[in-house]
């Protein structure tokens, strides 16, 4: 995964994520609508044949794109490690039958 920073301003940021499209993007937007801080988040695939997706975050004035991002992958993250916690839990339980 490559990622590139195409715009930025105080409050605006967009960025080029290669190599990934709906699946992350999609779990980052809705962590990202989530925060009471986000404006406005969403996200592009440009093309079917085009390996990257575009990624849009306007933030209100308290907090910075930056910041908004990096709190939203730490929830994914939280979120990615809860379900293989549970997911192992549930094999050895079913392995157990």
């Amino acid at each position: 995964m490559k990622v590139k920073l195409i715009e930025k301003s105080k409050n605006e940021l967009k960025v080029e994520v290669q190599g990934e499209g709906h699946t992350l993007l999609n779990l980052l937007q809705s962590e990202l609508l989530a925060d009471k801080n986000v404006e406005m988040a969403g996200y592009t695939v440009p093309h079917i044949l085009v390996d990257a997706a575009i990624l849009y975050v306007k933030t209100k004035s308290k907090v910075s794109p930056l910041q908004a991002i990096v709190k939203a992958t730490k929830a994914v993250d939280v979120k990615a490690n809860d379900f293989l916690t549970n997911f192992e839990k549930a094999t050895k339980e079913y392995e157990k039958r």
